[in-house]
């Protein structure tokens, strides 16, 4: 079904500009890429997660997402989700909920405990929706990927298109 898997772009793609990168450069399998911009989480004044040493999971037709630490996350305010999904390539995901000071959020983010060989740096890292909390790259605003399923981070320095757009399931 995929034919393109970041060697070569599909006529429909975006150009980018000189300072952006194109999901379709992107990589299939998914390549990790340690970002050392600040990244920000939170619901309000409440921060849930604070990082430099974030990693960023690259993926043809996808924004990348952004996983954050253990370490620089708030997890005494993440409750598990119900459900799981499964990725071909990183394996089976865990939801979470955050409990952000009487506002109470359901299945915002996810991570994988045990993902599966090539993603094991990942494990235990958390990732969240932009959809549902407030996203920040350095003091950009990240704007959710299209479709309400998919995770990934859309800024001014990702082109597309991107799945989870109008008629991508064909991709």
């Amino acid at each position: 079904m995929w034919k393109y898997d970041g060697s070569r772009r599909p006529p429909f793609a975006e150009v980018a500009g000189e300072s952006q990168e194109s999901v379709w450069d992107y990589p299939r399998p998914p390549r990790l890429e340690h970002d050392s911009r600040r990244v920000v989480v939170r619901h309000g004044d409440v921060v849930i997660g604070d990082t430099t040493a974030a990693i960023r999971v690259l993926e043809t037709a996808s924004p990348p997402t952004f996983y954050l630490s253990p370490d620089d996350v708030d997890r005494k305010r993440l409750v598990t989700a119900f459900g799981t999904s499964f990725c071909e390539w990183k394996g089976v995901a865990t939801y979470w909920s955050v409990d952000a000071e009487g506002d109470f959020l359901t299945r915002v983010g996810w991570s994988y405990e045990d993902p599966m060989p090539g993603f094991e740096e990942i494990a235990g890292y958390f990732s969240f929706y932009p959809a549902h909390l407030e996203c920040t790259i350095g003091s950009v605003r990240v704007e959710p990927q299209p479709g309400g399923f998919y995770g990934g981070w859309v800024t001014p320095e990702i082109v597309g298109p991107f799945k989870g757009e109008g008629d991508t399931g064909w991709w």
